[in-house]
């Protein structure tokens, strides 16, 4: 009983000695960014990659009504498109861009006007 005492007491003992070594989060200075304003920045930057692939497209050139947002290099694409066709097209070409890690495409096939 005594040496399961000393065995516990040792890894608190421990633990404690662990947790004052972890260093403490660093916060941005004066000019620095924070972690999230640079993620911010990061997404926004991909969000404009991918809009301007699919407007330098010819054949995607009327997606005016389709929405890219990205956050940590998954491109969500959202609206109304013309055809299947085009909403494939729409995902491979936001696919080849640089950062970009996957693409959800929940853009919706406009129904034709009668």
């Amino acid at each position: 009983m005594k040496s399961v005492l000393v065995f516990l007491s040792c890894v608190a003992f421990s633990a404690s000695l662990l947790a004052q070594q972890q260093p403490e989060a660093k916060q941005p200075g004066p000019g620095e960014a924070s972690p999230e304003t640079k993620q911010k920045l990061s997404n926004a930057g991909l969000t404009g990659k991918v809009k301007s692939a699919l407007a330098a497209d010819v054949g995607l050139k009327t997606l005016a009504g389709v929405d890219v947002d990205s956050d940590n290099g998954v491109v969500t694409l959202k609206g109304h498109v013309d055809s299947n066709d085009t909403k494939k097209r729409a995902e491979a070409v936001a696919k080849k861009v640089g950062g970009v890690r996957s693409v959800k495409n929940q853009l919706a096939i406009r129904k034709p006007k009668s």
